[in-house]
């Protein structure tokens, strides 16, 4: 069946509407814990690009699994299909001239290469929301830890499954000893000159 798909190239290039939009399109993958920040740095960066004119969407763990991947689960197999899947995404909003801010655990090495790969290397911002255990534990906003340590939820990152850390993320953000408006400047200035056509 697959010899069957044949891809259509259409008439207007990704370059000619990113010159549309007056900006470069990528992707901002934040990655890290649960708990650790991720969505709600995201939604505070996108807030900041928005208010000076950049188009911006935000993709989240919780509202992608409510919807498009709703038929996903927890294991390993669920969670690589889960990362495909928002790659896949992001890089037809990338194509559209818009840019992506993407907060996901996405605790492996392999699957986040996935996403390099899939949306390119130059459009790929890897933003390590490094919060430490306790400290998430502490925050446990939505009781998952809580959860997780009582044996009610099995494949629970940081507790009875891994989360590898980023060899070398373009942006580190230590929330244990960053407000959330640092962590939003320290992002924005690695990402400024990138915003730009």
């Amino acid at each position: 069946m697959k010899e069957n798909i044949i891809k259509h190239h259409y008439v207007i290039s990704q370059s000619e509407r990113r010159e549309l939009m007056e900006q470069n399109s990528f992707l901002l993958w934040f990655t890290g814990l649960s708990g650790s920040g991720k969505s709600t740095i995201a939604n505070a960066l996108e807030h900041k690009l928005h208010h000076e004119g950049y188009k911006t969407y935000a993709l989240d763990g919780d509202n992608i699994r409510k919807g498009i991947n709703n038929d996903l689960d927890f294991s390993p197999e669920g969670r690589k299909e889960n990362i495909r899947r928002i790659a896949e995404v992001s890089h037809l909003l990338i194509d559209a001239g818009i840019i992506v801010l993407a907060a996901f655990v996405s605790p492996y090495k392999k699957d986040r290469e996935n996403i390099a790969n899939i949306v390119g290397n130059d459009n790929f911002v890897e933003i390590f929301v490094n919060t430490s255990l306790e400290e998430c534990e502490k925050r446990d906003v939505k009781g998952l830890y809580k959860k997780a340590r009582a044996g009610e939820i099995k494949d629970f990152t940081g507790v009875n499954a891994p989360y590898e850390v980023p060899d070398a993320a373009d942006v580190e953000v230590i929330t244990d000893d960053l407000t959330i408006d640092e962590s939003v400047e320290k992002i924005y200035n690695a990402i400024k000159q990138k915003l730009k056509i």
